[in-house]
């Protein structure tokens, strides 16, 4: 462990000495790639040397044990610092787990109501509801990027940014089928329904990580359609889409610039291109996804939401809450410690 700190400090210094060069200031990608290494690895640097301060004023403490005058300060220092160590090992060992590299990245999140028509439509405004309040909490912008109204409210899909550093570290377990039992409010004889929605969530996809090959992508500007008032409906301003090689297609017509929707557009069909191709770079590696905490698949059931018992349960980790109405209000921190800390334990366990 100690040999592998060493290494990371060898290399933190390497960057260092790196990003002062000319010739790599004026690479804006290849600093961009540094920095962001860097900044990647600062809490691990940060934990190491606050662990080597604590190590050297153990020993220097341990030195004064003996002393007639100091020994009794001395000892205690002793024990402070044995625990501080043993404290700082449990977290570096933690710091020390493979990274997602898109943690820190923003997200692209799409909400689809999935069984259950209508109701399931108001399910997706609902869970659209709670993640905007989750993120408002943790002070990330939300950026609309689409949606689709139903019939009787909520979405039939609806896609939308978080912008935030962390933002993919903390809601990349949301992705999968999620499941409501209520009832509805069309239902006269107070029957429970389930329902599902379906939630995507990726990150943001710039272009040192993957760039689209706009050979493989075929535009199509249409007349935007909807709601979207007079200007929108009479201006073909819509983009559509199509990344032929997987038959990924992304609409967007939110604003009224096709330039605009274009732009918006490929950051959305880049991320789609970029998720699909890990996923199946995974499944190529076998056991890797299956390790994980969900798939990410949409058609994975990963959470049910009870209201008649006011109770949440994550299926994947056997979590149970009952305090549904403070999660839908956007209270979502203990799901996500829960998930993050079970993601922890089990690459401990080498799982």
């Amino acid at each position: 462990m100690f040999e592998r700190l060493e290494v990371i400090r060898k290399r933190n210094d390497f960057i260092t000495n790196e990003l002062t060069k000319k010739e790599v200031i004026d690479d804006v990608a290849k600093t961009t790639k540094l920095a962001k290494e860097q900044s990647d690895l600062s809490e691990i640097i940060e934990c190491y040397n606050e662990y080597l301060k604590a190590k050297s004023d153990y020993e220097q403490a341990k030195g004064l044990v003996n002393d007639p005058e100091l020994g009794e300060f001395a000892k205690e220092e002793e024990q402070k610092q044995e625990e501080k160590q043993k404290d700082l090992m449990k977290k570096l060992e933690i710091l020390l787990l493979p990274k997602d590299p898109n943690d820190s990245k923003n997200i692209i999140v799409e909400i689809r109501g999935a069984a259950g028509g209508d109701e399931a439509n108001l399910f997706a405004g609902d869970l659209y509801s709670m993640y905007v309040k989750y993120a408002e909490s943790q002070g990330f912008k939300i950026e609309n990027l689409g949606s689709t109204p139903g019939a009787s409210g909520g979405f039939s899909e609806v896609s939308f940014m978080v912008k935030g550093k962390g933002a993919y570290s903390k809601l990349k377990y949301e992705s999968g089928a999620h499941r409501v039992q209520r009832v509805p409010a069309t239902e006269s004889q107070g029957r429970v329904h389930t329902s599902t929605a379906t939630v995507l969530v990726m990150p943001e996809v710039d272009d040192v990580d993957f760039k689209l090959d706009m050979n493989d992508v075929r535009i199509d500007i249409t007349r935007s359609s909807g709601c979207g008032g007079q200007g929108v409906n009479t201006t073909d301003s819509a983009v559509r889409l199509t990344h032929i090689p997987t038959g990924i297609v992304v609409y967007s017509q939110t604003e009224r610039s096709q330039i605009k929707n274009k732009e918006m557009g490929m950051k959305i069909l880049q991320s789609r291109v970029y998720d699909l191709m890990i996923r199946k770079q995974e499944e190529e590696l076998g056991a890797e996804r299956k390790s994980k905490i969900g798939t990410g698949d949409r058609s994975e059931k990963i959470r049910t939401y009870n209201y008649p018992q006011n109770r949440v349960t994550d299926h994947r980790i056997g979590y149970t809450t009952n305090s549904l109405d403070r999660v839908m209000n956007g209270k979502l921190d203990d799901i996500i410690e829960a998930l993050i800390t079970e993601d922890q334990r089990r690459k401990l366990a080498g799982e």
